[in-house]
């Protein structure tokens, strides 16, 4: 996976636990939706409202982007700039409310409030995608990143990395919620601290020397094209040339009998789990 998308899922996972609203969405899905398939049900639906709302923006922005593809230095150096200025912005709890850029995207969260169930999660969803005022220079600096793409579809699965990494530590918490106990919730939460004379906010500037230091790498890298791969060439040829010994029906059927085999265990486990408060009461 290349530097842009690893960028866009931390981005993701750090909008999620923003100082304005750290840890009110896992708190939510713990206390009304729980554990199990149905966690994983509203969590399907909730990454639906996101997708919704962030791949059309992404879409956006790599067909804006597109229109100066054969201008690219100038799209590098004003994306580094924007980039670290958003990163400056973060890191001193500075933000804008991105809402602003949609048609009533201000009162999705009041839409969300009124209803419940899949209905409720689904436009929670839509409202987080465009998260408020401690979020904003996150998702523009995501947006950013997307624009530089030049390329519409690879743009909106930017965006849609950015938002599975809302989703991913969304589900865990909120599946972990009681366990984590006071404690664990802090540490997520983040605190603040003085410097300076000034307060931070440690997901803050964590955010935003995250976000400068892409802007910074984006121009030293030429907008990424020299930066290096994450997984190396040697290893990625490696992997490409033993592929081939998955492609084998005896593999696909050993697969499928251990799948088989896993869910039979739980499945017998859960009906002894059942079972024992009945034989307890007789």
């Amino acid at each position: 996976m290349e530097i842009g998308f690893v960028a866009a899922f931390v981005g993701g996972v750090l909008a999620l636990l923003s100082p304005c609203a750290a840890l009110l969405m896992p708190a939510f899905f713990a206390s009304t939706i729980g554990t199990g398939s149905r966690l994983a049900l509203h969590g399907a639906i909730f990454y639906g409202g996101l997708l919704v709302v962030l791949v059309p923006l992404g879409v956006g922005a790599g067909a804006l982007g597109a229109l100066f593809v054969s201008h690219r230095q100038v799209v590098v150096l004003v994306s580094s700039v924007v980039l670290v200025a958003l990163g400056i912005a973060q890191t001193l709890g500075f933000g804008f409310d991105p809402a602003r850029l949609l048609p009533a995207g201000a009162d999705l969260h009041a839409r969300a409030a009124s209803k419940s169930g899949i209905a409720k999660t689904a436009i929670l969803g839509a409202a987080s995608g465009i998260a408020g005022f401690c979020a904003g220079p996150i998702l523009g600096a995501v947006l950013t990143l997307a624009a530089t793409r030049g390329n519409a579809v690879a743009a909106g699965a930017l965006l849609a990395v950015y938002g599975a990494g809302m989703v991913v530590p969304l589900l865990l918490i909120a599946a972990l919620w009681q366990k984590l106990g006071t404690r664990g919730r802090q540490v997520l939460r983040g605190r603040t601290f003085t410097f300076l004379g000034r307060e931070w906010h440690t997901t803050s500037v964590i955010t935003g020397l995250l976000v400068t230091g892409v802007g910074i790498l984006f121009w030293v890298t030429n907008g990424l094209v020299g930066a290096p791969e994450l997984v190396p060439v040697e290893a990625q040829a490696w992997l490409q040339a033993n592929a081939s010994m998955l492609a084998n029906p005896l593999v696909d059927i050993t697969l499928i009998l251990i799948i088989a085999a896993l869910i039979l265990a739980l499945w017998s486990r859960r009906r002894k789990r059942l079972a024992a408060p009945i034989r307890d009461s007789k």
